[in-house]
């Protein structure tokens, strides 16, 4: 089965991610293909290659890069989700002329079109919400 998904919680203040996490292993671990995560609203904070965590709690978003480099998966954040939230890669760091680009390598930035494309792509969406 090919499947998306989708996280708007952010890491720390929603189980959505953390839910969207354990799914997507398990999911891979069954055969099943990922074929796109998308990053959306305060999801978008999964992507944040600078947050420190405490060292008692998962540091989601380096769990999230990681799974993303070991399968290759097609991790995408919201562009305009991502701008107001200040979670930049290089490239939009640059563009709007930010001292710091903050989302990890992992992770591409680009827009719904994506998300459309992957809800085309696949016999399954699944959303993980706040």
């Amino acid at each position: 089965m090919i499947i998306s998904l989708v996280i708007h919680g952010a890491p720390g203040t929603s189980q959505g991610a953390q839910s969207a996490l354990s799914f997507c292993r398990a999911a891979l671990a069954a055969g099943h293909r990922i074929y796109r995560v998308f990053f959306y609203e305060d999801g978008v904070h999964n992507a944040n290659a600078l947050a420190v965590w405490p060292q008692d709690e998962q540091n989601l978003p380096v769990a999230w890069a990681a799974l993303v480099r070991e399968h290759e998966l097609d991790a995408v954040v919201c562009v305009a989700s991502a701008l107001k939230r200040g979670v930049l890669n290089a490239e939009e760091a640059s563009r709007y002329e930010k001292t710091a680009a903050s989302v990890d390598p992992a992770f591409d930035i680009s827009g719904l079109g994506q998300w459309v494309d992957a809800c085309l792509n696949s016999d399954r969406v699944v959303s993980f919400g706040v």
